[in-house]
């Protein structure tokens, strides 16, 4: 696709703190670490040394992909674009395990039941205790939402894709380099999308850390293969 109609430019926030310590984030709100704010800013480099610069971001409600957003705009010197942010392109909510050290539950649980509740297309993790310490009713940035209690990825992108739709698609079919920085079960589901990645084979589909993912669209806006901007 030599003359792309359209840009999309996927990144996933740079390391986390709780990516760090091995620990199921989800919905929670934790910040970048050195390298995760490294990896955001390398993100950035990237595009201006590629010559792809967006003009149009959108993020989630959650820090760490929102400093993603900030810090790689600054390094290609777009910090001055459109910025949208909305819950749906949140991470998945993983429940009850949200804030659990994956080995410790591995062990407790399994390998296996541990690797469905990760990766399995359609079963949810356990449901997130109401009132306990990691239940986000009494947060402002979801005033007036129903926040979930656990979320399978087929959840995750039932609010995802209906919003890339609504909100995203059209700014690129007005010709739009849009960049959108979120979470590796969010990103997943437009990835799949996008892509046509069947049930079965999305759940072996990895989304690397601060690393632009790239999709360009012809005239009749079906998007190209995707590629990473690194390769190119």
């Amino acid at each position: 696709m030599s003359t792309p109609r359209a840009t999309l430019i996927l990144v996933r926030h740079g390391q986390s703190q709780w990516n760090l310590e091995n620990r199921f984030t989800g919905w929670w709100d934790v910040d970048l670490t050195e390298q995760g704010v490294a990896e955001a800013t390398a993100a950035g480099a990237l595009l201006a040394d590629k010559g792809l610069l967006p003009d149009v971001a959108f993020t989630s409600l959650q820090t760490r992909a929102i400093k993603t957003l900030h810090l790689a705009l600054e390094a290609c010197g777009r910090l001055w674009i459109p910025e949208t942010k909305d819950w749906r392109l949140n991470e998945r909510h993983y429940g009850g395990l949200t804030g659990l050290d994956k080995q410790q539950t591995r062990d407790r649980h399994g390998d296996e039941q541990v690797h469905i509740w990760r990766r399995s297309f359609d079963v949810p993790p356990p449901m997130l205790e109401a009132g306990g310490e990691f239940d986000l009713a009494a947060d402002p940035r979801y005033a007036g939402i129903a926040v979930p209690g656990a979320e399978s990825l087929k959840l995750t992108i039932e609010r995802v894709l209906p919003y890339y739709e609504s909100d995203i698609l059209p700014v690129l079919a007005a010709g739009r380099t849009v960049i959108v920085s979120a979470h590796g079960n969010s990103l997943r589901a437009l990835v799949k999308h996008l892509s046509a990645i069947s049930d079965e084979e999305i759940s072996e589909l990895e989304i690397p850390t601060g690393q632009p993912i790239v999709f360009e669209f012809g005239a009749d806006m079906a998007p190209g293969p995707r590629y990473y901007l690194k390769d190119r």
